[in-house]
């Protein structure tokens, strides 16, 4: 017997919850179950990070958590605990597999695997606000965070006989950012010539998939854009009430389904369990359990081709009946035993291990293929300047000629001034130009000066909120452009 953790989660979290354990009971897997709090309740009793000790510790000693959805309080700085658990316990890769169950579900033709980074991105939920009507959020990736999450979507697709792994980014804006992952997927692409590769830009990604999502096989993207589009696909292949996921690190393991909490119908016995049974089901094969595995999933595809369908996928006239959360897990459990007739290409899939040990627009910016491997070391960088962002309702050129009378004695160039990421200084096309605040961008190789320059600048009322140092890595610029320079 394995022992997990459960956690049922809030909302429709409970009824969901049980219904998929009584037929992980009914199947005979073996698993002893340890029951956990997390959620709502703890962060409006006053634990802030919506989970105690002791939870963390059955977590801890079990290493797999099976968790239903919970609800993080709107407001009042409370964080996520989703991405608590995705960067405490390491699990930096989520994977999505969507499935299409047409004609049982109405839905297109489509077989991805969407495996997403989890740990890092704008998900980091670091933000700022430097100036009383400025909000600043920081994308943090790192060389590391790349390579893993690449690598776990090659040796996935090797693993499972897929075909095609593809690479989303917005390169072409985010040059430094996703560009150094873009370029680290065409890197390590190279160490696996038996599969087919490509990179999209995720906006026309993200519509392919909407369009045609079979001609899709393994996608691997940055942590923000696969929430997004891992939802778009669910939602496109029948539900998102369907789909199930996991949170895989090389220690720990969470399964869960993709949606929400849905309190606005919690309570009322119409929530679809499929979610959470197919992250159950996911479960079962990460612990090598793929008997058990195929037992529920053939139980549960034979449920959806008999038309019993909860109210997200009922169709009057296609359906044979709507039936509740509770009757949706006694149709499963009568038909564990049975194989599906029409959906049997995806049955055969439950052999698979899931996870395991650890135009123009379509191919990205692949010029800057350079900057990954400049980056593979922990070179410290030529210091070339810094950019200081300043609070001030001063006009751009006013500020520049402050700037200009303080490094005047000083081996130090203003070379911009920039407001939203626009050039409005020495060259301005906006014809807006009082935000509150303005980067200033000075050149020097003295980082004696550039310390000095804010203590300067703020005794001008030029108050100085952020200062970022510019740097060279042999040849690649560490910095970007400001928008007209």
């Amino acid at each position: 017997m394995i022992r997990i953790s459960v956690a049922k989660g809030d909302g429709i979290g409970l009824e969901i919850t049980n219904v998929v354990l009584s037929i992980l009971k009914a199947a005979k897997a073996e698993l002893e179950f340890d029951f956990i709090d997390i959620g709502e309740a703890l962060y409006l009793g006053g634990i802030s990070s919506g989970i105690d000790d002791k939870a963390w510790a059955s977590i801890k000693q079990n290493k797999i958590l099976l968790k239903g959805p919970i609800t993080t309080p709107l407001g009042k700085g409370y964080k996520s605990l989703n991405v608590t658990f995705r960067k405490t316990l390491g699990l930096y890769a989520n994977v999505r597999p969507v499935m299409s169950y047409s004609p049982f579900i109405q839905g297109p033709k489509m077989d991805m695997v969407i495996v997403r980074e989890n740990e890092e991105d704008l998900y980091a939920g670091i933000e700022y606000m430097p100036t009383s009507d400025t909000y600043l959020s920081f994308k943090l990736i790192s060389r590391m965070g790349c390579e893993k999450i690449i690598r776990y979507a090659f040796e996935y697709a090797k693993r499972n006989q897929r075909r095609k792994v593809t690479c989303l980014t917005k390169n072409n804006i985010m040059k430094i950012t996703d560009g150094a992952f873009a370029n680290i997927f065409f890197e390590i692409a190279q160490e696996y010539s038996e599969l087919e590769t490509n990179h999209m830009v995720v906006d026309i990604g993200s519509a392919r998939i909407a369009s045609r999502p079979s001609s899709f096989d393994v996608v691997v993207t940055l942590n923000l854009y696969g929430d997004i589009i891992s939802d778009i696909a669910a939602e496109i292949s029948g539900a998102l009430g369907l789909a199930g996921s996991a949170n895989i690190g090389t220690k720990y393991a969470m399964f869960e389904a993709v949606h929400g909490s849905a309190p606005d119908i919690a309570g009322q016995n119409k929530a679809n369990p499929s979610g959470m049974l197919n992250a159950s089901i996911l479960m079962l094969k990460h612990l090598g359990m793929n008997q058990q595995a195929a037992l529920i999933q053939n139980a549960w595809l034979t449920t959806i081709e008999s038309g019993m369908h909860t109210a997200d996928i009922f169709r009057e006239g296609h359906s044979k009946k709507l039936v509740s959360t509770s009757g949706f897990g006694t149709e499963v459990i009568g038909n564990l035993g049975k194989s599906p007739q029409q959906l049997i290409g995806i049955a055969n899939q439950g052999g698979r291990t899931e996870h395991g040990a650890n135009s123009d627009k379509s191919h990205g910016n692949a010029k800057n293929q350079s900057w990954a491997k400049a980056n593979s070391t922990n070179e410290q960088g030529l210091l070339l300047g810094c950019d200081l962002y300043v609070e001030t309702h001063l006009s751009p050129a006013a500020v520049a000629e402050i700037a200009h009378d303080i490094t005047s004695n000083m081996n130090c160039e203003l070379k911009g001034i920039a407001q939203r990421g626009l050039m409005v200084w020495p060259r301005c096309e906006s014809e807006v130009t009082d935000a509150s605040l303005s980067q200033l961008r000075f050149h020097s190789t003295n980082k004696g000066e550039l310390l000095t320059l804010q203590g300067e600048l703020e005794k001008h009322e030029l108050r100085v909120v952020m200062l970022n140092y510019l740097y060279d890595y042999s040849g690649i610029v560490g910095f970007s452009k400001m928008q007209g320079e």
